[in-house]
């Protein structure tokens, strides 16, 4: 809730594809910890051809600085390349790792 207008902040939802050596690095445990610090629900998760995918819902400025987050990833991760687009799913309360 906005203090100076004491109206809702608009949150919205977004997939994140994180491509690179995001596996087998503790990425998962990492995302968790950073969503949490920026009050992100949601879930992340491995998929089977290699990418971390991470569902999470936030204000936008949350959302912008998680992505600048993710794009680094935890020490022993490397990040090629990140995908984020709308997504459809509405997580709610807390962030999960997905299995």
């Amino acid at each position: 809730m906005s203090r100076i207008t004491g109206e809702a902040t608009p949150q919205r939802t977004e997939r994140f594809l994180i491509h690179g050596r995001v596996q087998g690095v503790g990425f998962r445990w990492w995302a968790r910890q950073e969503a949490n610090a920026l009050g992100i629900s949601g879930f992340v998760r491995n998929r089977r051809d290699g990418v971390v995918e991470v569902v999470a819902r936030g204000t936008v400025d949350a959302l912008d600085d998680f992505a600048s987050r993710l794009r680094r990833g935890p020490p022993a991760a490397r990040v090629d390349r990140l995908e984020r687009e709308p997504a459809d799913v509405a997580p709610t309360g807390g962030f999960e790792i997905a299995h």
